[in-house]
């Protein structure tokens, strides 16, 4: 049986990635992040080896040693875990000073880079989840009014327009007017912060950066995003279609229809 060297972050999308590879015929050997992967996986990959972040030569150790030829990268690391358990080795260390650069998708490319050196392909996980994609138009909650749209496309502009700079992946946005920018405080935070200056009715759009590299770093929204636009009585959440993910998809849209609240495709 083919090896599939997993790289698990936080979140529900290191699950699904097990659970599709598997589907597909292939073991998983998982390298799960401390305080950060589900203790789930656990039982959903044939092996798991529990790292640190920056533990760079481990994992290709581990990778060599068990076989694995191909790998993925699924789920974020939050930022103050990062800081927290940064426990760089010397390879890593060496990437860093090399990458010069310590935004997300410059270090995610150093990180593949080093494990393709190695001769272990680092690919996007997408193709092993059925339906992951968000489709076009109108996905769930009610139909989107004329001004929400306006709205949406607004966000999208400054999204597009600040991407080149490595800034964030939402942009929040009340009757023409921007409400917030994500920036290292992660959407959470900055959906809240909108929502303390605006009130209700928020139009959320979620997009890849400009040089972003989807195979580590995908847009995706899932159960808690929806939970968290209801908490904050948003109105919307505008996708990328064909490129942003919606994790849980069933669970996710059905929870979007109880609350709500659009979920929508933008093209």
């Amino acid at each position: 049986m083919n090896k599939f060297g997993l790289i698990a972050g936080n979140g529900v999308f290191p699950l699904e990635v097990a659970s599709g590879v598997r589907r597909h015929g292939m073991s998983v050997i998982a390298l799960a992040h401390q305080g950060e992967t589900d203790e789930r996986l656990a039982e959903m990959v044939d092996e798991i080896t529990w790292i640190k972040v920056g533990e760079l030569q481990r994992m290709i150790d581990i990778f060599r040693a068990a076989g694995v030829e191909t790998a993925a990268m699924a789920g974020g690391i939050s930022r103050a875990n990062r800081a927290a358990s940064f426990a760089p080795d010397a390879r890593a260390l060496a990437m860093l000073r090399r990458i010069g650069r310590f935004s997300d998708d410059a270090v995610l490319r150093g990180v593949a880079g080093e494990i393709e050196s190695a001769g272990i392909s680092v690919i996007d996980p997408v193709p092993f989840l059925d339906g992951a994609l968000a489709g076009a138009g109108l996905q769930a909650g009610p139909e989107p009014t004329e001004g929400q749209l306006d709205d949406l496309r607004l966000a999208v502009e400054v999204i597009r327009a600040i991407g080149s700079f490595d800034i964030g992946q939402a942009v929040v946005v009340r009757d023409g007017v921007v409400a917030a920018v994500e920036a290292i405080e992660g959407t959470d935070a900055a959906l809240r912060r909108a929502a303390s200056l605006y009130g209700k009715g928020l139009v959320v759009a979620k997009a890849a950066k400009r040089s972003q590299d989807l195979r580590f770093d995908r847009p995706a929204i899932g159960p808690a995003t929806i939970a968290l636009l209801a908490e904050t009585a948003a109105a919307m959440i505008g996708v990328e279609a064909n490129q942003a993910m919606i994790l849980e998809r069933q669970r996710t849209l059905a929870s979007a229809r109880s609350a709500g609240v659009t979920v929508y495709g933008y093209e």
